[in-house]
This record gives C-alpha cells, structure tokens and sequence, in this order.
C-alpha cells in the first residue's frame, strides 16, 4: 500500500509541472546522503576506554585491522579519525587524553581544532575531575554540545556481584547519582549522564545515548548517524529500515522521469542501475555484505557461514548485479501494476507519462519489497549472532 506521506509527496511535485527538474533535485539529494559529513570526538583521561568506544561504535575489536589503538597507558597523542566503513565521510575521532598535569580546556581545544566536530562525547570510567568539567564549559562556551559518558560499568556490576544484597539496578543507580553529583560539585549540571560499557553497547545507556543525539542533530546528519550505528538491537535495524525506506520514493520518481524520455531503452537501463545501486546500500547499511559478516563472525569465533546461514531472503550487497536485478525485474511486473494503478488514482497527472509511471511503480515496488526482506535477514543475523556470543560467553 503506497504510504499518504508519499502520495502527498508526489502531489506537490506533479503540480509543479516541471517533474524533471524536481527528480534530478531528488537525484542530487540521494547522492549528496551518502556524502554527509559527520564528526563525533571522542574525550577523556587516558585509560578511561576513549579508544575502546570508539572501536565499539565502528563495530571493530580492540585488536582489529583499522582499528584505534588501546591500552593501559595514553595511546592518542593527536586527534585521529577513524572512518565508518561504510559511509566514510561519518568520522569518530579519538582525542588525546585531558588528564595531565598542565591541562588547560581553552588551549586543549585549540589544539584538537575545535571546530571540526559536531559534538563531544566526554568519557570518564571513575570519577569526573576538574578537568572534565572545565573542557565541559569551553565546549558550552563555543557553542557545541557535549554528553557525559561514564564507561567500564560492566567492572562495577562484577566487583559489586559478590555482596549479598547486590542489586543491578540500584547499583547503575548509584553510579550515575555519584557522577552528577561530583560534577555538580564541579559547577556542572548534567541533564543526564550515560552509562555505558564498549564491550556490551546493546546493555546499560547506549541506546538513550543514541535516541539522545538523533534527536539533537539535523535530518540530514541524523540519517548518517543512524545508518552509521552497529546493529546491536532490533530496534536499531528498525530505524535503519525506516530512513531507508524515506529514500524509496524519491529513487521511484528519478526512475519514473527517466521511463517517461522517448529514448528506446533508456527506461529499462536507468531501472536497472537505481535498483541496483540502491538494493546494494541497503544491504550494506544492514550489515548484508562480506566485511560486516566476517567482522561479527571474528567476534565470535565462529566461521562467517554460521551467520549467512540464517539470510533466508536477501543477497549478499556484492551479488546484487545486473543479471539479479533483471530477474527480480522479470517477475515484479504484476506488483509493478498494481503499485501504479494505486498511484495514478492519486496524482492523475502521470498519466500523461505512462512508461514513466509504470517505472515508478515497479521501482518503487521491488524496493519496498527488496527492503522488507533485508530488514528481516539482518534481524535473524543479529539474533544468531547474540547466540553465538552468549555461547561464548558461556564457555569461558
């Protein structure tokens, strides 16, 4: 069933009368997506886990290629980015640590060039010092927002286990009461302060955390950040699912334009490289490729074809080809159909452009249902995953 929001859509662009215009202005917004510069710094004292979140964000182990350098003692003496794998231009940087001696928050940010994030993320894994609080005010100072971060509370929950009256909840409790207590000490006054352990993202606060920052950021940085996320919840796919399907209807309308020119052949190729290119972001974005697979598998120590084993529906991102998306083509045309009879009873000027509006139709339609089931598989991986890694977990 075609969604009211994109009928409405479609009605504002058809009265325009200028629907070429409008999807080549679509077209340059699905590109300019992927190309959305997003820059997360990540500080701290040193130890206090800065590398080790961000690792866990990228979805990479300590010990991982690419990944940021940990250890017991300082290992960041610069800022260094460290791309997203799949959408490189979302960087999460790893600062120098903020404990030494001769610290000083207005020079620190001078020197880790403040201006190039979108946000901080200030991590402590005990207590939050002076030097937190001070870099917390010339971040508010300058203008940009900040998140306290309270890491390796998974130690805390094992050290507090073996009392008699432990209490996981209340535990968390009195962890995050003393944080905002000590920094309201500090002159600070946190509205909340998140509690998190690199090692279990999909426990504690790191899902708030993230609800927290899509909500403070732009649509468009908002979409990057999304798809940028680990799938470390069904939750999170299901966001996934719905910033991608944002974009189905607007790959549908470039596609409809294109059927609509009377240029023999011109419509069947432009279906084909959309559906493709875009078939192929969705199955990266929801962890379906080769890396992503081999990356959970690692963790695990399992073989990679234990998790592909449950991908029922959807391919793998690299044999979405030409001759995958010609057969799927082959057999869509009833759904096409009916997808299009639903839209010109809606917007009755693409009736003018019969090849353009059956285009938009199958377009629109394969990858709807191209979706949905990619969605599902990604969800039966995570799922297999958590198995596997409570298995593991088990046996040690």
């Amino acid at each position: 069933m075609t969604d009211k929001k994109e009928i409405e859509h479609l009605k504002a662009i058809a009265e325009t009368g200028n629907i070429t215009e409008a999807a080549a202005k679509l077209q340059e917004k699905l590109e300019s997506l992927d190309d959305t510069p997003l820059d997360i710094a990540i500080t701290g004292e040193s130890g206090s886990g800065k590398s080790s979140f961000v690792n866990a964000i990228l979805g990479l182990r300590d010990d991982d290629e690419g990944a940021a350098a940990t250890g017991v003692t300082e290992t960041t003496i610069e800022p260094k980015a460290y791309s997203h794998p799949t959408l490189p231009n979302v960087k999460i940087w790893d600062l120098p640590g903020i404990g030494t001696p001769d610290f000083q928050a207005d020079n620190y940010l001078k020197q880790v060039n403040f201006n190039s994030y979108d946000f901080f993320i200030i991590i402590a894994s005990q207590r939050f010092i002076s030097h937190h609080a001070s870099l917390a005010r010339e971040i508010h100072k300058m203008g940009k927002k900040f998140y306290y971060v309270r890491s390796k509370v998974d130690n805390d929950l094992k050290a507090e286990e073996r009392k008699r009256n432990f209490n996981k909840e209340r535990t968390l409790y009195m962890i995050r009461e003393n944080c905002k207590e000590n920094l309201k000490a500090l002159g600070e006054a946190p509205r909340w302060v998140f509690l998190i352990s690199s090692w279990e993202l999909a426990d504690y606060d790191f899902q708030f955390l993230q609800e927290t920052l899509e909500n403070e950021l732009d649509a468009q940085k908002r979409h990057v950040f999304i798809l940028a996320m680990p799938n470390i919840s069904a939750k999170i796919v299901e966001k996934k699912k719905a910033e991608l399907q944002e974009l189905i209807w607007e790959a549908a309308l470039v596609s409809c334009v294109m059927g609509a020119l009377p240029i023999p052949g011109l419509s069947l190729v432009c279906d084909v490289v959309i559906l493709m290119s875009r078939m192929k972001h969705f199955c990266k974005y929801l962890g379906l490729d080769e890396e992503s697979l081999s990356k959970l598998a690692s963790q695990v120590d399992k073989p990679v074809e234990e998790l592909k084993s449950v991908i029922q529906k959807s391919p793998l991102a690299s044999t979405v080809t030409k001759d995958f998306v010609m057969t799927l083509l082959s057999r869509s045309t009833a759904g096409g159909l009916m997808a299009v009879e639903l839209l010109l009873d809606f917007v009755p000027v693409l009736g003018s452009l019969a090849g353009g509006a059956l285009s938009l139709g199958t377009t629109r339609y394969m990858l709807k249902s191209f979706l949905d089931d990619a969605a599902e598989d990604a969800k039966k991986v995570l799922t297999k995953f958590l198995e596997l890694k409570a298995e593991k977990v088990a046996q040690q």
